[in-house]
């Protein structure tokens, strides 16, 4: 019998160990959420679903507002309103939140939205497709954001076609003023084409902090330091106003993994992976990696990037006669005619790298110098601690070229006095385009790819084996047949000018005169020439022996026995006494 104090006392302990895993399970989870909080929360968090009526979340989690029936509009011509449609197919490579489904117009439409001062991520969507009598390829048009041009004639099928995707986003920067409350984006096709339409799969706003991009208005020392913009081959720094437009052309983790927007530090920025198709150098470098670094962001937000950002990078490697035979080269297509700004992200968390002069490096950015004495240590003030630095470039075109290369390159120090390694390095990397002088931002259409001549094939019919073919023996056979149409055509003539030749024989006899002329029966023929007689053969003629014979008391005839016929005739000449019989 078992003891029921016992099973009191288990019940016990079972009680007081589950409170107990709850207790750690919920400090855990508490941790956890203190440990995944954003550096930043953004204040303006919109995300609107184009052609879609109701609430749907994407992959993400994140919750998408359908624009149908929405407070933000489409505000349009009432005459010609938008429509709304999914596209003819799903995609496979984008979520179907927000790209599948779209708003679509031959008239121009505005969405309004309720905002605050300060800068702004707006972010677009589309995804090329057609969409119900919508062909994907006449879809031109402009993209407004109040004053600004973000897009103009923009086809987003040829973008997609020259980028090789599905579907894709477009990213922009602006700022805000002080006592504005919408911002309006519009829509427009372009003017003087009657099939061009305007389209939109999704709009994102979302705030950020003040300054993330933009030039300090009133700096401090420090900040001045920090913020400060080099102006590729100017005397004076760059300042990134308040009155421009940026447009995020890359954003890219050098050396480390593609991080998604959920993964940024609040403002769901995505970035790209390191890839190796933006290096042109000989050599690619090493990618070292150091995930338990523990990172101190004294000299820069938080929020300026994420941690994984400032745990890898590329550099240069070990061998220093190498790293000084080459330099570390990424190229990246852009816009002729605009100034941009580039950020490179630095942070130096190898454990040999401790102190300044331990790793200095060149920097070029266009071909053009940038810096000449890099040193991640003395600009950050540690290992461990990221730093960025921002550079301006304009890029202007000498031969009307519609696109540019814009290279960055790290150089291994070639004076080794002056560091301990001959290395380089780079973390992150961002590339954004600044809009001109009237608010533009807008760049060309790639150029549509010319498509490959389809070449039609006739079937032919199946044959038992295939020939092999003997060009000799061609060769050969050709020769013979026209060998035998030369014999045939000579052998044709001859026979052609003998039988002309007889013709003219037989006409000759045909017409000589009656009066020299006498027919003679064959038994008449016969006793002339005493049956044929050898005796009476005097001479071979052209048609067979010729015989002397006596007719008529002893005149003397001369016959040829191969002209002998069923109606014996006689051909005379009148200038001789010798008349030729024939037959």
């Amino acid at each position: 019998m078992r003891n029921p104090k016992a099973k009191i006392v288990s019940a016990r302990t079972l009680t007081d160990q589950t409170t107990l895993h709850l207790v750690f399970l919920f400090f855990f989870l508490s941790q956890l959420a203190s440990g995944l909080k954003s550096p930043y929360s953004p204040t303006i968090n919109i995300t609107l679903n184009c052609g879609f009526i109701g609430r749907t979340s994407s992959r993400d989690n994140r919750m998408w507002l359908g624009d149908i029936n929405s407070n933000f509009g489409p505000f349009e011509h009432q005459s010609n309103p938008s429509v709304n449609s999914t596209a003819d197919k799903q995609p496979i490579e984008v979520d179907l939140i927000p790209y599948y489904t779209a708003r679509l117009s031959y008239s121009e439409f505005t969405y309004i939205f309720s905002v605050t001062p300060g800068q702004l991520f707006i972010r677009l969507y589309f995804l090329p497709f057609s969409y119900k009598n919508f062909d994907r390829y006449k879809a031109f048009f402009s993209v407004k954001a109040g004053s600004y041009t973000l897009l103009s004639n923009f086809s987003a099928a040829l973008t997609a076609d020259a980028l090789g995707l599905e579907g894709f986003s477009r990213e922009f920067c602006v700022n805000i003023a002080e006592h504005a409350r919408f911002l309006n984006i519009t829509f427009t096709p372009s003017p003087g084409n009657p099939d061009a339409y305007a389209f939109v799969n999704g709009i994102e706003l979302v705030s950020m902090p003040p300054n993330l991009y933009y030039t300090p208005e009133n700096s401090t020392a420090d900040e001045i330091l920090l913020r400060r913009v080099q102006f590729i081959g100017k005397a004076t720094p760059y300042r990134v106003e308040k009155s421009h437009a940026l447009e995020t052309v890359y954003r890219i983790n050098v050396g480390g993994r593609f991080i998604s927007s959920t993964d940024d530090t609040g403002m769901y920025r995505s970035w790209s992976g390191d890839d190796v198709a933006y290096l042109t150098s000989s050599e690619t470098g090493v990618e070292p990696v150091n995930m338990t670094v523990h990172l101190d962001f004294d000299a820069i937000p938080k929020y300026t990037a994420p941690e994984d950002v400032y745990t890898t990078a590329r550099t240069m490697g070990t061998n220093e006669t190498i790293n000084k035979s080459y330099n570390l080269t990424w190229e990246f297509s852009v816009d002729a005619g605009f100034n941009y700004l580039v950020r490179l992200h630095f942070c130096e968390f190898q454990l040999e790298i401790t102190k300044e002069k331990d790793r200095v490096f060149y920097i070029f950015i266009a071909d053009r110098i940038a810096e000449n004495q890099a040193d991640v240590i003395s600009w950050s003030g540690g290992n461990g601690i990221p730093i960025y630095r921002d550079y301006a470039v304009l890029m202007l075109s000498k031969e009307n070229e519609k696109k540019l290369n814009l290279s960055v390159a790290l150089q291994a120090n070639p004076d080794r006095w002056n560091t301990r390694y001959a290395d380089a390095i780079l973390n992150g990397l961002e590339i954004f385009k600044i809009s001109d002088s009237i608010d533009n931002l807008a760049g060309p259409n790639p150029d549509r790819p010319v498509p490959t001549p389809t070449i039609v094939a006739i079937p032919l019919p199946i044959q038992p084996r295939k020939l092999k073919i003997n060009h000799t023996k061609i060769i050969g056979i050709v020769v013979g047949l026209f060998s035998g149409i030369v014999v045939l055509c000579v052998l044709g003539f001859f026979i052609f000018q003998r039988g002309r030749r007889v013709e003219d024989a037989k006409s000759s006899r045909t017409n000589l005169p009656s009066d020299l002329c006498r027919c003679f029966s064959l038994s008449e023929i016969k006793a002339a020439t005493n049956n044929f007689d050898k005796l009476f053969i005097i001479g071979v003629g052209g048609f067979g022996d010729v015989y002397k014979g006596y007719i008529d008391g002893g005149e003397t005839w001369v016959l040829d026995k191969g002209l002998m016929s069923s109606r014996p005739r006689l051909r005379c000449s009148p200038s001789s006494a010798t008349s030729i019989l024939s037959l």
